[in-house]
Order: structure tokens, then sequence, then C-alpha cells
């Protein structure tokens, strides 16, 4: 899933880092397996949720084109960040510690890259948090307000705010708390928990999508057209967001040269899950799918504890993704030393901008135009490009300015894009 979850097995004798190893070390190397289920845990995240409804958007042909080409990509431009620190530690033996994104940029391009990565990282994890609270509070709205508007507590939230938003600042003090812990280890089966949950309630969820697909068959469209063909990117984009745990996962196996094949068949696996969680559930509502697809479930026992599920582990999985926010934020502003206020202050700032968004799948997209395209594509083929551009042929140029070149206009063009259907809603 996202890269924050590997705070949550460091030593409980240091603060967890950007860095530290998704599974914790039994033996002093990963086996292949290991690895496996590392790149699994980085990558498969809450943005499958919002699938259905960018297939809906943008039509499931399309969908499932963009679904597989992004995969692709992301798994190269992964190999291009491993393939430039490996030619960066056979040139000399001061580069040996290049344990993460930050450090890879550190060593390529000094100060500035370490702060550009930085800066990608807090806004991507951020982001990560703040579609948290976005689904915990749609989702706890649909289920207890939606099916009673005339219940004392529904006519409370009238005359005050939404219900989502009081979902979300009833979170607020325990994630306070939750933020207050120095040192995640007491949290970390809660991590690997929420990625079991979160395929049992993918294995639900398509169990009921094939099932009503078969009974309903509702229209579908195969193309939506150019004009969510940047929609679309962002969204898919954002469901395979894991570079920033490439490198230390990497550092952690015991085989490193059969890591690519290991990746690519994580990556290819996680496609077929994700296209087929895709396709299902739009095919099953058509164009009644939402944009988080578990409030397509409708009432019954099932669909309660599925949603619930969801919402308590994303809620404890909130203070593991912070934990690279903290982590930087206090190196930068507080000498590396454990501070209480920053937390707080970070918490507050996701908070805020959770109660501004109102739409789950048009934030999964802003986020992923607008930092995942940076992190995924732009910085890893810009750092290969330096660290080889005296040994590379004209192909090899052509390929990392394309890679950055398509970066950057998948970058504008889909913040552009994702922030006018955000006002657009609001309006």
């Amino acid at each position: 899933m996202e890269s924050g979850k590997n705070a949550a097995f460091s030593s409980a004798k240091a603060l967890p880092r950007e860095d530290t190893p998704l599974i914790p070390k039994s033996t002093p190397l990963s086996s292949q397996s290991k690895t496996f289920a590392n790149v699994f845990i980085a990558i498969v995240g809450a943005g499958v949720l919002g699938l259905p409804y960018a297939f809906k958007r943008t039509g499931w042909i399309m969908s499932l084109m963009m679904l597989f080409s992004v995969a692709g990509l992301t798994h190269y431009c992964m190999m291009l960040l491993i393939h430039t620190r490996r030619k960066l530690q056979s040139l000399s033996g001061e580069f040996a510690k290049i344990n993460s994104f930050g450090d890879l940029g550190f060593t390529v391009c000094g100060s500035i890259g370490r702060f550009v990565v930085d800066v990608m990282i807090v806004l991507s994890q951020a982001g990560f948090c703040i579609g948290y609270l976005i689904f915990i509070g749609n989702t706890m709205a649909n289920l207890f307000n939606a099916s009673s508007p005339d219940s004392l507590t529904s006519q409370v939230i009238a005359f005050s705010m939404s219900a989502k938003s009081w979902y979300i600042w009833g979170c607020f003090p325990f994630q306070l708390g939750l933020s207050s812990v120095a040192t995640l280890t007491h949290l970390a089966p809660l991590s690997i928990f929420a990625d079991v949950v979160d395929l049992a309630a993918m294995g639900v969820v398509i169990a009921k999508d094939v099932f009503l697909m078969m009974e309903n068959r509702p229209e579908v469209k195969a193309f939506g057209g150019l004009s969510v063909f940047f929609y679309g990117m962002g969204v898919a984009v954002y469901a395979f967001e894991g570079v920033g745990m490439v490198l230390p996962i990497e550092s952690e196996m015991k085989e490193r040269e059969t890591f690519g094949k290991i990746l690519g068949l994580s990556m290819g696996l996680i496609s077929v899950i994700y296209g087929a969680f895709g396709v299902l559930g739009y095919f099953a509502f058509g164009n009644d799918t939402q944009d988080i697809i578990t409030a397509n479930l409708g009432p019954g026992l099932i669909s309660l504890l599925v949603q619930l599920g969801l919402c308590v582990n994303l809620f404890f999985t909130f203070p593991l993704m912070m934990n690279p926010v903290y982590e930087i934020v206090e190196r930068r502003f507080w000498g590396g030393r454990y501070c209480l206020w920053l937390r707080w202050l970070s918490v507050m700032v996701v908070t805020l901008v959770a109660l501004t968004v109102p739409n789950f799948a048009d934030f999964l997209s802003l986020v992923g135009s607008s930092v995942c395209c940076g992190l995924g594509f732009v910085l890893p083929a810009l750092f290969h490009l330096l660290v080889f551009k005296e040994e590379m042929n004209w192909k090899g140029w052509t390929i990392d300015v394309g890679i950055v070149s398509l970066g950057l206009v998948l970058a504008v063009s889909g913040t552009w894009y994702a922030l006018m259907e955000i006002f657009a809603i609001k309006a």
C-alpha cells in the first residue's frame, strides 16, 4: 500500500523512519516470498475502492488500458531507481548507505533533491490519510444517517454541520492521541490486518458484483472520451503508488538479482485484481456506481460489517501512514527529535483538508496526478538520466526524457482537471 506502513515495524528503541522495512526481519535478509508480501502491502490500499467509479467515468476498456499501462510504466520506473542506486554504490563506498528515496535524491541532486522528495512524500502520505478520512466520513454518514433522515441525530446534524463532518471531527481527538505515540510497534499488526480486511472486503464486493451483474445486466460504456482521460490516469497512478518503498524493500532481499522478477510478478497480480475489481463493480451497477463502491452494497449485515471493518482499519492505519510525515517534519523543524505539537498540527491540517473535499474518487485523482506522477515517473527517470547520462545512447536518453515529459504533462493536466471536478461538485 502506501509507504507509511513501514513505520509500524521499527524497533521499539528508535523512532520509525520512512526507510524502515514493512515486515520485520526474522532472518538477516528477506526471502522471495517475504519480498513479494512487502511489495503487495506497499501497493494495495484503499484506493482500489474508487476504481469502479473511475471505470464508470472513463469506460471499462479505456480504464483497463490505462490501468495496465500505468502498472507497466510504474514497474519500469521502480527498476530505474534500483539501477540508479546500484550504479552509485558501485562507484564509491561513500554511496553505500542509500536506504530510501530521500537518500537517493540527496546523492544525485544534493539538498534540493532530498527536499523535493521529502515534500512529495509528505504530500502523498498526507493525501492518503485525507482520503481515509473522506472514506470514513462518507461511509459512516451513508450507514447511519442517510437511511433515517427523521431521526433526532439527523436533525441535530442538519442544523449544525454535515454528517460527514461530524464523523471526521469525531476521529480527530483519537488521532491526536495515536499521533502522540512515539513508537508505533504495538500498532504494527493492525497495518497488515488492514490489508487482510481490504482483500476480504474486495472478495465480498466481487462476489456480490458477479451476482448483480448476471441478474441486472446494466448498460455500460467502453470508452469515456478524451475529456476524462486525465481523471482516469490520476486514479490509476494513485492505485499503484508505492515507489517510496522500493529501495528499502530491495535492500532487505537476500537474492537481489531476482528482485525485478518478483516486482514484476507482484505488479502483474495486483493489476489483474484491480482490473477485475473495477470491471465487475462497474458491470454490476452501471451508471449507479458510487464514488466509493461499498456505498452500492445496500442494506444487510454483511454490507454493514464490510463497511465498518474498512472504516475501523483505515482509522488505525492513519497514524501508520502519517509517520513518514512526522519523521520528515521533525527532522527539518525539530532536529529529528520527537515533537508533539508538530504532530498535532499535521493531524489538524489533514483533517481540515478532508472536511473540504466532498468526493473520494475525485480526491484520488487529484493526489495521483499532482504528487504520485512526480514520485512515480518524473523523479525516477530524472535521477536515472542524471546518473547514466554519460554512458546512455540516444535510445536511453529518449526514454528517460520521454518519461519525465509524460509525467509532467500528466501531473499538470490531471491536477487541473481534478481541481475543476472538485470545485464543480462543491458549486
